[in-house]
């Protein structure tokens, strides 16, 4: 049992570390958020504060939205994510720094092999968050209430949630483009899959 425990808080912090680098990635590569990253931005915009300081307005968001889905249906909120909370604005701050070092000329070439990148980081690590079962990060534990309460498939809630993030995080100032687009089409059915994959293999049978 301890051992099952470890794997899964293991696998929770490399999930954290994966979305963090992910949506830094995103953010770096300037061609527009993916739709959490566009709220994180677009709060950050809002507060007239530096791209270097993503990390911080990351921070903030998910202190709130930890509190809203506490109150909805505290079943997703368990010690992953606390420990999501505690180190994601680093993973955001670390991976625009390891961006800029992979990525020294933004070139178009750049640009859009660090968005495929950071895409594929970011999907890979909700899914390993949801499959280890420890507890949701805020966004997608907002997003299984509200599933759970429209009684619909996590793919079709995340698509409309996303939307609405595109919308918020656009109004307040965050950057809007393809990566955006391409994200909030894509992001719902791969999860879904890669978290079913993940849950097979531990055993534990949890997926979006």
């Amino acid at each position: 049992m301890k051992k099952d425990v470890c794997i899964k808080l293991v696998l929770s912090l490399i999930g954290i570390l994966l979305v963090g680098t992910g949506v830094a990635f995103n953010a770096s590569a300037a061609l527009g958020n993916d739709p959490v990253g566009i709220v994180y931005d677009g709060i950050r915009s809002a507060a007239d504060l530096s791209p270097e300081q993503l990390g911080a307005a990351s921070n903030i968001v998910n202190i709130v939205l930890v509190i809203v889905v506490f109150c909805l249906n505290r079943h997703y909120v368990n010690i992953g994510t606390f420990i999501y909370i505690i180190p994601y604005g680093s993973a955001v701050s670390l991976g625009g720094k390891l961006y800029a070092v992979l990525f020294p000329a933004q070139t178009l070439a750049a640009q859009i092999t660090g968005a495929a990148v950071g895409c594929t980081l970011l999907y890979t690590g909700v899914a390993m968050f949801i499959a280890a079962d420890m507890g949701l990060d805020p966004f997608t534990g907002l997003v299984m209430v509200i599933r759970d309460k429209a009684g619909k498939e996590y793919r079709t809630v995340k698509i409309c949630f996303d939307i609405g993030c595109i919308l918020c995080g656009f109004a307040l100032g965050g950057r809007l483009g393809v990566i955006t687009v391409v994200t909030a089409l894509t992001a719902g059915p791969v999860i879904q899959f890669l978290s079913g994959k993940i849950g097979v293999y531990l055993k534990t049978g949890a997926e979006a």
